[in-house]
């Protein structure tokens, strides 16, 4: 099991190595055990709904609003002093971050460089982000990550680690805001390829292939060697119920050497965590590369908004040495905060962004989105997107604890072929790998965002669009779906809608 996760020889094993230490568990009886894996068998009949389905996030699932707040409320069993905490933590996830020095000392500590002044203007009412739709539109909800291949910074306790260290100009991330006095890092341009796609139908699909340029550099070129991959932000909900998910049942799924042959070869990302100084599974982000919540929320403040805290503590974000203006530069660390966000407004947003709850399913036992269910099923959707799963039991967090979830992924990377490949390695992940999404609010994409833009960058207009640009591992599936009938296609379609 060592060698199939990744970890290195002088590793003690899987138990000790890639445990759920930040998780507070209360280990499951035999009895469970037996129940966990019946109720997460797949399905008897695709003429019913399965028992619960309708639940996406179990007892914490909330009804749907009509509106653009349908991923911004509490998980339905968050108890009132926590319904307060996340409040609080909205706020926070809210604020409009100033520069310093300034008046408002409990909101200075902005850039000098930076993507957002909130964590709001990226993840829109919760949502998903998108890339620009014309000049006119900024790219507030996307980014440029940057590296460069380092084969020093290389892990030794983690086989397989892809070395990589920061521009030396322009640091992890490019930052196309910055406070008066100092340049931004660039501008953010995409040129659009179109390719058609024809569909066993006849329906042609024409598909946008981008091409990203970083203009108006300001702090001098890029590293010859600069790999950079773009990021749209991803949608929020249900993140405290994939944090909960026992690392077992994803490695359970992991599959490097394909040996069942369904040409699925899915794998964990192994990563460094700052927060705990040892190897752990990656779950969040768009490559699986942060392993909690809290340390995926500390490394948003500080690289996306430049925001010091207890694990990014340099006061300057992600300015680099070479950006002298920007390290000297005013900042809010040092006071009674100590960093310009401190540990107890850091749990507050953590506790928000762990408990935005997961809208119901819609429709559930339509006749057409059963048939569509069927068709995702027997088109080996589920190979990577895994159905469901039964959360940890937790004695210190009620509102994810043992609960049959359904978010329709593995947590796993993927080899999505060339066609998607960023060509970036981070941790253990490749440059064609990526982590599958969650599907659960896929169809309320548009009520809550005001599109429909999916996949790492974005690039996809339509659900339709986004499967098919899937390659590599997924191309089986893809061209299944290529084939299908229209009627079947349709079908297809309405069950994802559905989620």
């Amino acid at each position: 099991m060592a060698l199939a996760i990744g970890l290195s020889a002088p590793t003690v094993g899987l138990a000790a190595d890639l445990q759920d230490i930040h998780l507070d568990i209360v280990p499951r009886t035999a009895e469970e055990a037996k129940r966990i894996s019946k109720a997460t068998q797949g399905p008897d009949t695709f003429d019913a709904p399965q028992a619960f389905e309708h639940l996406s996030a179990g007892a914490a699932t909330v009804r749907v609003t009509p509106d653009a707040e349908a991923f911004s409320q509490p998980s339905k069993t968050i108890s009132f002093d926590g319904e307060l905490n996340f409040k609080v933590g909205n706020g926070l996830f809210r604020k409009i971050w100033v520069s310093s020095p300034s008046s408002t000392k409990a909101s200075d500590g902005l850039g000098p460089l930076y993507n957002a002044r909130s964590c709001q203007r990226c993840h829109i009412k919760d949502g998903r982000g998108h890339p620009p739709t014309g000049p006119e539109d900024t790219s507030i909800s996307m980014f440029l990550r940057i590296s460069i291949p380092d084969q020093d910074a290389a892990i030794s306790e983690i086989a397989g680690y892809l070395g990589t260290s920061p521009d030396p100009n322009y640091g992890g991330q490019l930052q196309d805001f910055a406070l008066p006095g100092h340049n931004a890092e660039y501008s953010l341009e995409i040129a659009y390829e179109r390719r058609p796609v024809e569909l066993a139908d006849g329906t042609v699909v024409m598909l946008q292939a981008p091409t990203y340029s970083a203009t108006n550099l300001g702090y001098g070129p890029l590293h010859p060697e600069a790999m950079i991959s773009p990021r749209v932000a991803p949608q929020m909900i249900g993140l405290g119920m994939l944090e909960a998910i026992p690392a077992a049942d994803i490695l359970a799924l992991a599959d490097p050497d394909d040996i069942d042959g369904d040409g699925i070869s899915g794998r964990p990302n192994v990563v460094w965590s700052k927060e705990f100084d040892r190897a752990m599974l990656g779950r969040f982000g768009l490559k699986a590369g942060l392993p909690t919540l809290r340390e995926q929320s500390a490394n948003a403040f500080a690289g996306d908004i430049g925001i010091s805290n207890p694990l990014f503590t340099a006061p300057w974000g992600d300015c680099t040495s070479a950006q002298t203006k920007c390290r000297t530069a005013p900042h809010g660390a040092g006071d009674v905060r100590g960093d310009e966000i401190d540990d107890v407004a850091l749990d507050l947003v953590t506790f928000y962004s762990r408990n935005l709850g997961v809208p119901a399913r819609r429709d559930v036992g339509d006749a057409t989105v059963l048939k569509g269910k069927q068709v995702f099923y027997e088109s080996g959707c589920t190979a990577c997107h895994q159905p469901n799963y039964v959360t940890h039991r937790l004695s210190n967090q009620p509102e994810q604890s043992f609960q049959l979830i359904w978010p329709y992924t593995d947590l796993l990377l993927h080899d999505m072929g060339p066609d998607l490949a960023d060509d970036r390695p981070e941790h253990v992940a490749t440059g064609q790998e990526w982590r599958t999404p969650p599907l659960w609010g896929i169809g309320l994409t548009q009520q809550v965002s005001g599109h429909t833009r999916f996949l790492h960058d974005g690039r996809a207009r339509s659900l339709l669009e986004a499967v098919l640009w899937h390659g590599g591992e997924a191309q089986d599936a893809r061209d299944t779906v290529v084939a299908l009938p229209t009627d079947e296609r349709n079908a297809l379609i309405l069950f994802l809608e559905s989620l």
